[in-house]
């Protein structure tokens, strides 16, 4: 009852899932992923196992074709699954079980694996296929790309509620964790577009400073952050220094990622800054 692709960037070391599906909180179910291992999306009649399983007998060395085989040997309902899995070199496959319902289907190559179910025809994987394919950009880019021409060629035949995006690399993530891109939209009337609004936030949030987007602090950008910092309550004419100031907002708006030695700020923060003012 969803369609998903899984992917890998050989270049950046980066695995990933994106999924979306009329089923409440869908990124709870589907996606799996493991830093240096590969990535699984588990769905149909899902089984947990698929993803666990999946990933703890890739990290072993077995092919995705040994690692599939053994998973369907285990399960006796495994007509009713279906599954994508892509390895540490770019191997993958995808699976449809006989009892799926229609329409039901994948296709995999190169880096990746597609497939859904319930769909509203196969025009929906044939559109990711093509979107990942030509698509630009880091890893969790084009699976939003590829996720989101699924959803205009038809998707989930059902309707729309939930989806999820999961990246993983090793040392990539908060407090160096593996886990660099965690976002889901459980419940949602357009889950997709509201998916990318979080994944441009934690770019924003997240991404390290563009070296050309350091600005110097001087002459009209200064009287600027004085004037919008002061709306905003973080800035007082006779009690704050604006390098105090600005440093308070940033902190506060979780700009922590994005903080400049004095004298200087991310370009980010300043349209951040003047959208906020705006808004009030």
């Amino acid at each position: 009852m969803t369609f998903s692709i899984v992917g890998y960037d050989p270049d950046a070391k980066e695995f990933g899932v994106a999924v979306a599906s009329k089923f409440l909180g869908v990124g709870s179910v589907v996606p799996y992923a493991k830093a240096g291992v590969g990535a699984v999306a588990s769905q149909a009649l899902g089984n947990p196992k698929y993803g666990i399983d999946g990933l703890a007998l890739l990290e072993k060395g077995k092919t995705v074709e040994e690692v599939l085989q053994t998973l369907i040997d285990q399960d006796k309902d495994s007509n009713w699954r279906q599954v994508g899995m892509v390895d540490s070199v770019g191997h993958s496959m995808t699976y449809t079980g006989a009892n799926c319902y229609d329409w039901a289907g994948g296709v995999a190559g190169a880096n990746f694996a597609i497939q859904g179910n319930i769909l509203v025809d196969e025009y929906t994987v044939e559109a990711m296929h093509g979107t990942f394919l030509k698509a630009k950009g880091d890893l969790a880019t084009r699976l939003m790309q590829s996720l989101r021409s699924g959803d205009l060629a038809g998707g989930d035949r059902r309707g729309k509620q939930s989806a999820a995006l999961l990246i993983v690399k090793e040392g990539a993530g908060y407090g160096d964790t593996d886990r660099y891109i965690d976002l889901r939209v459980d419940d949602h009337i357009d889950p997709i577009p509201e998916l990318q609004r979080l994944l441009d936030l934690h770019y924003l949030y997240f991404k390290p400073t563009d070296p050309d987007d350091i600005l110097k602090i001087e002459g009209e950008l200064e009287q600027k952050l004085i004037e919008q910092l002061e709306k905003l309550g973080y800035y007082t004419r006779d009690s704050t220094d604006l390098v105090t100031a600005l440093q308070k907002f940033q902190y506060i708006e979780n700009f922590d990622e994005r903080v400049q030695q004095p004298g200087y700020v991310d370009r980010k923060v300043v349209e951040f800054l003047e959208q906020l003012v705006q808004e009030k």
